[in-house]
């Protein structure tokens, strides 16, 4: 069995290929070729998370990531996610790989992001927001500049000077205008993309925060309780999602405004991958839409990837 490790990963899945990977992966699980299963959550003391995210994709692989979630690692020594995707030869059952987790993680849910993006933002979107300033931050800007031509940027973080830290290494990796400031409303106004990236579990955005035609990738919030976006901005956005079912049972995004009786499970536009397909028409039917892609994660992203990366290993 090969043990691929974070900076492997970071080599052998560049964000450019893995775009297109998620397109394809994405597509896939739409179509029934490949088959994910919710992912299922141990709880562990002081609020951790311990969770099996199993998919078999594409006939040939099955696999699964376990991850661990330490919200009290953010900004410290250790991630706060953290884990490893194991890839099995699904004709004889032999394990054949073992991935390092936070790579692929960090690197594929940009990916999906900016395949969202390209199916739901306007195509002349050249501004983005980001609330949050980790590593999916970084993994998003640089996913964005695959799909969008971005010229300027804004950056909020509770921690400020990992905004000002953010703000400074991508002026100077993308040579684009990137500013850091002081509150997530700031960031947002004027965003023509806006990505939800923090821990927080209470709202950071509300309707009040967004213009017309933006695009929200709302990605921080994983659990039936947590949210970052306000009841009201969950209301009047034209909601999108990677899977259903994840949505029904973890995105408090959701499913706190769905108990407050704002809507019912119809207000779920769809999958992308539905959108992929052509399933569903357009993604938006109004340049004034604002367009919101709720992310949980998928097993199936997680498998596809270390299958790519085993594969380019042989």
């Amino acid at each position: 069995m090969k043990i691929i490790d974070y900076h492997e990963v970071s080599k052998l899945l560049p964000m450019n290929e893995c775009v297109e990977l998620m397109r394809e992966a994405l597509g896939k699980l739409a179509r029934k070729e490949s088959v994910q299963y919710l992912r299922t959550v141990i709880r562990l003391p002081e609020d951790n998370i311990l969770g099996l995210m199993p998919a078999y994709y594409d006939g040939k692989y099955f696999g699964a990531k376990i991850i661990t979630i330490f919200h009290k690692n953010t900004g410290g020594d250790f991630p706060s996610h953290q884990g490893s995707v194991l890839l099995y030869d699904s004709t004889n059952g032999a394990p054949l790989a073992m991935v390092d987790g936070d790579s692929i993680t960090r690197i594929r849910t940009g990916a999906v992001s900016a395949v969202a993006t390209d199916l739901l933002a306007l195509k002349k979107a050249e501004t983005a927001a980001f609330i949050g300033a980790g590593a999916q931050a970084r993994s998003h800007l640089e996913a964005l500049m695959t799909v969008r031509p971005i010229k300027s940027a804004a950056v909020y973080d509770i921690q400020e000077e990992y905004a000002l830290r953010f703000a400074e290494e991508a002026r100077k990796k993308y040579g684009i205008a990137v500013r850091a400031v002081k509150s997530p409303s700031e960031a947002a106004w004027q965003a023509d993309v806006i990505n939800t990236v923090s821990p927080s579990p209470v709202p950071v955005l509300s309707l009040k925060d967004i213009k017309k035609g933006a695009h929200i990738n709302a990605v921080g919030a994983s659990t039936p309780t947590a949210r970052e976006l306000a009841s009201d901005l969950a209301a009047a956005g034209v909601f999108w999602c990677d899977n259903i079912e994840a949505v029904l049972a973890e995105a408090g995004d959701f499913l706190i405004p769905k108990a407050e009786g704002l809507f019912d499970n119809s207000h779920i536009a769809g999958e992308i991958g539905e959108l992929l397909m052509g399933a569903k028409g357009p993604g938006r039917k109004s340049d004034d839409d604002i367009t919101i892609f709720e992310a949980l994660g998928l097993g199936v992203e997680d498998v596809a990837s270390a299958k790519f990366i085993y594969e380019k290993t042989l």
